[in-house]
C-alpha cells in the first residue's frame, strides 16, 4: 500500500475527518504500508496538503472529499471570506480551539477547565468539551470576586496545587479589548495569559495593548498572542513527541 493510500484509509477509519495529530498517531497501525523515511510526519503533512480527495477544513484539521456533504451537514465547514463572520463558523472555531487547548493541557499534566456555558458544546469529533476537560468546577483558588471574574475564561490550566497556570481567551471576531480587560483584572496572579486568534489579528492585538489602560500588561509582558497556526503546530509536535520511545 502506498503512503497516501494509508493516510486516506486512516482518515476514512476516523470517520472522514481528523486532525493531523490523530493521523500521525493512527496511520502507522496499517501494517501494509512502509515508511522508509526519517521524517514520516513531514510526509504525512505533505500528503494531506497535496493529495486529491483530501481537503483542509481548519489548521491541522482535514476531511475526505467523498464525505464533504455529510461533514458540512454536521456544521464542520471550510471557513472563507463569505462565511467567516457567521455564527456557525464562529462557534465551530471557538469550540475547536478550546478542545485543542484542553487536550494539550492534559498532556502537560495540567487540570483543565472550561466555562459552564461551554461544557456541552461538541468538539469536531462529537465529544463534549466537558469530556475533554478534567475539572467540572472552578477551584476556589482566591477571593470569590476573583474566582468569579475568571469563570468565563475560555480555557484555564491549573497546576497540581489547583492554582491557575495559564489563561486562554479565544478571539475569532469579538473585540480583543474585552479579554484584555479581564486579564487586566487578574494580573496580580503569577499566571500566563494568552489571546488565541487568527494571525491576521496580531496587529489589532498589539494596537489594543498600546492603550494606556493596559500599560502594566504591556510593560510587564503579561499577555502573549498565540495564533491558531502556532497552537496547532504545538499540538502536532506533542503528538509526534508521544510517538517516540525515548524523550530527552
Amino acid at each position: 500500500m502506498r503512503q497516501y493510500e494509508a493516510v486516506m484509509e486512516t482518515l476514512d477509519k476516523l470517520g472522514g475527518v481528523a486532525t493531523l495529530g490523530e493521523l500521525n498517531r493512527e496511520v502507522f497501525k496499517i501494517k501494509d504500508c512502509e515508511w522508509k523515511t526519517k521524517t514520516p510526519f513531514a510526509s504525512i503533512r505533505r500528503i494531506v496538503q497535496t493529495t486529491k480527495g483530501i481537503y483542509k477544513i481548519r489548521p491541522g484539521l482535514y476531511g475526505l472529499e467523498k464525505y464533504r456533504k455529510r461533514i458540512e451537514g454536521d456544521g464542520i465547514v471550510v471557513e472563507n471570506e463569505k462565511n467567516r463572520d457567521s455564527e456557525d463558523v464562529r462557534m465551530f472555531n471557538h469550540t475547536y480551539y478550546q478542545g485543542i487547548l484542553l487536550i494539550i493541557g492534559k498532556w502537560h499534566n495540567m487540570q483543565t477547565f472550561i466555562p459552564l456555558q461551554d461544557k456541552n458544546k461538541k468538539f469536531y469529533d462529537g465529544q463534549r468539551l466537558c469530556e475533554l476537560s478534567t475539572l467540572s468546577e472552578l477551584p476556589l483558588y482566591s477571593y470569590p470576586q476573583i474566582v468569579k471574574r475568571s469563570s468565563t475564561i475560555d480555557a484555564i490550566w491549573f497546576n497540581e496545587r489547583n492554582m491557575p497556570h495559564s489563561f486562554f481567551e479565544i478571539e475569532h471576531s469579538t473585540d480583543i479589548q474585552n479579554s484584555l480587560l479581564k486579564f487586566n483584572d487578574l494580573q496580580d496572579f503569577y499566571v500566563r495569559m494568552a489571546i488565541v486568534a487568527d494571525k491576521k489579528r496580531k496587529l489589532e492585538f498589539e494596537s489594543k495593548m498600546n492603550f494606556h489602560a493596559f500599560d502594566d500588561l504591556r510593560l510587564n509582558k503579561r499577555v502573549s498572542f498565540l495564533s491558531y497556526d502556532a497552537l496547532i503546530k504545538q499540538y502536532e509536535m506533542e503528538i509526534e513527541k508521544q510517538s517516540l520511545d525515548f524523550i530527552l
